[in-house]
């Protein structure tokens, strides 16, 4: 197919000057038209169709600015290049304010013309054809790497590929290689369950490790609260990489950014893998020191994480670390208690550390599974992304953030866990005191298809609480989440598409954490 001609209107009231430049631009595919002053430019743009202007800044009778003023009225979205001779300062700042797309100082070569043409005009072009490239040499870089044995390292480093990646596909998706991306994220979440599954015994022992839910405050928090400073500990629940990496290009604007990875523990669910971040240790640990925590059968996440402050403050004493000033806890459940924090955010500024718990991606992705209107406005990943990008542009969070960016402090951004896309049911065997989960479940003498799930026979080794003699649990794998062999069809028809927690998958394992410096 032939591709479109790009019209170009080239304003300049020494144009004659410029055919040289012109025949340039047009021998390489590009439609010229000239114009020697601003009111002719402008009445041209209101009959003609332009892809882009060229604009002289010094013109006799209507200048430069006051045209490329006109322009804007006329055609917003309209891309202009500004022209000049003239290098002050003031005037780029008020030819940027009035939007410019590049400008260029005179004298201009034609190259530099076409330079900065192809920059905006064939920015999209060369973008997909770059990406095309760069999606093959990354896809074989990660089934290179699948062929062999690979490491905990390397398994962060092709979970941010494929996250970065699914960012790209959904701003390029012309380039048609999504299906291709889909097929090897299921590919290596396949891998990754089997990995998992050969290593996490030896991981709850500390056996070449990676950091995990445990080690986030020793390893990450510990260093900056020697540093003196007022530290900022934010936890947002249920945040993927990808949904992080959608934000921070937002983050970098205001803070130095230092990312940084950890595994969640198994069940990647809150009650295991936050109340693991606050208390620095595992499930069966907290259960023998918080005995009303695990009672059996109790699926009220909210009480089973009820007392993240207090485990907090004995790891704080175990690590032997002395403040200030007292630590200060915060858990926001609704807008209006993040509003009350943003409106007091100022009074914390002169303490030693605040651990802020925001819950609203975890609400989201929960009530999206019994939402309609929720399901039409996130249909899937790339559209929570967006939604959850929206609600951080408008939230609290970013208020705090903003504010926490103009004082001398550091914030340590993470999450306790991601969630994944169920669209696969599988069957679970139990009885029916049997927990509810779709990604997890525990009780009495548990099956399941051990293709598609982890079945644990013993607790003790994945160091998770037991309640009877026979108590299992089974976690499932990949995107698959547990349906009962009765109403089988009608359970998976239910979920199918739900954003889900608890199982084993890269997203909902590999996790950023994130030191922010302000950049002050």
């Amino acid at each position: 197919m032939k591709e479109d001609v790009k019209s170009i209107l080239w304003v300049d009231d020494e144009i004659d000057n410029l055919k040289s430049h012109i025949i340039f631009l047009e021998e390489r595919g590009y439609k010229v038209t000239p114009a020697t002053n601003g009111d002719d430019a402008i009445a041209l743009i209101g009959k003609k169709n332009f892809d882009l202007v060229l604009l002289d800044e010094m013109m006799p009778g209507k200048d430069g600015l006051t045209t490329l003023e006109e322009i804007k009225e006329k055609n917003p979205h309209l891309p202009v290049i500004m022209v000049t001779k003239n290098e002050e300062e003031n005037l780029m700042d008020q030819a940027i304010g009035e939007k410019i797309d590049d400008y260029l100082t005179k004298p201009v070569n034609p190259s530099q013309v076409l330079s900065a043409v192809k920059k905006i005009l064939g920015k999209k072009r060369i973008r997909e054809e770059h990406l095309s490239k760069k999606y093959a040499e990354d896809f074989n870089r990660v089934r290179s790497t699948l062929a062999g044995p690979v490491s905990w390292r390397e398994w962060i480093e092709i979970h941010r590929l494929l996250s970065e990646w699914d960012l790209e596909m959904e701003d390029f998706k012309e380039i048609g290689l999504s299906e291709t991306h889909f097929t090897q994220r299921r590919e290596c979440d396949l891998e990754f369950g089997r990995f998992v599954e050969r290593n996490y015994v030896d991981w709850v022992e500390k056996k070449d490790s990676p950091p995990l839910s445990v080690d986030v405050v020793p390893k990450y928090l510990y260093p900056l609260l020697l540093e003196k400073k007022p530290v900022f500990f934010i936890v947002v629940d249920c945040m993927r990489l990808d949904q992080y990496l959608f934000i921070e290009p937002i983050l970098n604007q205001y803070f130095n950014l230092k990312r940084e990875y950890y595994y969640s523990i198994l069940p990647t669910a809150t009650p295991y893998s936050r109340n693991a971040i606050f208390s620095g240790l595992f499930p069966s640990e907290v259960a023998r020191l918080y005995p009303e925590l695990w009672k059996a059968g109790s699926e009220d996440e909210s009480s089973r994480n009820r007392y993240e402050r207090q485990l907090l403050d004995a790891q704080l004493q175990r690590l032997k670390l002395t403040f200030k000033t007292e630590p200060k806890y915060v858990k926001v459940l609704d807008i209006a208690e993040g509003d009350n924090l943003a409106r007091k955010i100022s009074s914390y500024r002169n303490g030693s550390l605040l651990s802020i718990v925001y819950n609203f991606l975890d609400i989201l992705a929960h009530g999206r599974s019994e939402s309609e209107i929720l399901k039409e406005i996130a249909p899937d990943e790339g559209a929570f992304r967006s939604l959850m990008r929206s609600w951080f542009l408008h939230s609290s969070l970013f208020e705090i953030l903003k504010y926490l960016s103009r004082q001398d402090c550091t914030v340590l951004l993470t999450t306790d866990h991601g969630s994944v896309l169920g669209t696969r049911g599988t069957v679970a065997h139990g009885k029916k005191d049997t927990s509810t989960n779709l990604r997890y479940k525990y009780g009495d003498n548990l099956n399941c298809d051990q293709k598609d799930a982890l079945l644990i026979k013993d607790p003790r080794g994945y160091k998770l609480p037991t309640y009877t003699m026979s108590t299992t649990y089974i976690i499932a794998k990949e995107d698959y989440y547990f349906v009962y062999p009765t109403k089988q069809s009608e359970y998976e028809r239910q979920y199918k598409n739900s954003f889900q927690h608890g199982g084993i998958s890269l997203e909902e394992m590999i996790l950023p954490v994130t030191i922010l410096r302000p950049k002050i």
